[in-house]
């Protein structure tokens, strides 16, 4: 079903911005009158449509078309009806997206997913017994997790996300992984055997001193396109040319002279 389902969705996004956004808004607007019409209350029609529209903004391809895809219908509702709304119905929109983007997520990387084949062959640089621990660091919607089970089909899947509806989505798309929702910076990474992460350039430092405290001598920290500067790599993997699989193993990651 899903794969049906993200077949369209691909067409979808391909089309030109901002057509994508237009469609999300306009299809806000249909549910919010038709919830109406049905006699659904007004603070419930406007919650629901604006779901359908944060909902959808995870599939933007990138931050600030995400947020536009989110916003536009409850702004545009805002502007139209603005004198006859109390102040506080304008939080419902909020809160939503608050819990699919939660503030203290935003210092980390944005919903960029993983491409299935980004990781292929890692598998040849990295050789793992079956059983296998391997944590997807803010798994998102559960591409990396999808990537890993590629490469790693064998290993024993784990997913961590601070985002409650993401991590629910990920569930959903990756039932044969544990997906757990919570902070990967809190999270104890000490009984991995690898740890995959989509983070920005600026959090690799973090990520390599996280590694180098807790990971166990002999495990692995795989990055997706960004490296920790100043840090050497055991290998670089370049299945795609503008994505680099950036591949640390502790303690070898040795600051570079």
């Amino acid at each position: 079903m899903l794969t049906i389902l993200t077949k369209p969705w691909a067409r979808f996004l391909r089309l030109t911005w901002p057509l994508p956004a237009v469609f999300v808004w306009g299809a806000g607007w249909a549910l919010f009158g038709g919830l109406l019409r049905w006699g659904l209350s007004f603070e419930w029609a406007l919650g629901l449509a604006s779901t359908l529209g944060m909902v959808a903004s995870l599939l933007g391809s990138t931050w600030w078309r995400r947020l536009m895809m989110a916003l536009g219908f409850p702004l545009s509702l805002l502007f139209t009806q603005a004198a006859t709304l109390p102040a506080w119905v304008w939080l419902l929109p909020l809160l939503v997206l608050l819990l699919i983007y939660p503030l203290n997520a935003w210092r980390d990387a944005p919903l960029f997913p993983t491409p299935l084949a980004a990781l292929k062959g890692l598998e040849t640089l990295v050789l793992f017994a079956p059983g296998a621990l391997i944590l997807d660091a803010g798994c998102g919607l559960g591409d990396g997790l999808k990537a890993l089970r590629g490469v790693y089909p064998q290993a024993h899947l784990q997913g961590l996300e601070w985002s409650w509806p993401l991590r629910a989505a990920c569930a959903l798309r990756c039932p044969w992984a544990q997906v757990r929702q919570g902070d990967i910076w809190q999270a104890d990474w000490s009984g991995y055997d690898m740890v995959y992460l989509f983070q920005r350039p600026e959090s690799m430092p973090r990520a390599l001193a996280k590694a180098h405290a807790e990971l166990k001598p002999g495990a692995w920290l795989v990055s997706l396109e960004f490296e920790a500067t100043g840090f050497k790599p055991f290998a670089v993997l370049r299945t795609l040319a503008d994505k680099p699989v950036w591949v640390y193993r502790m303690p070898s990651a040795d600051p570079q002279l």
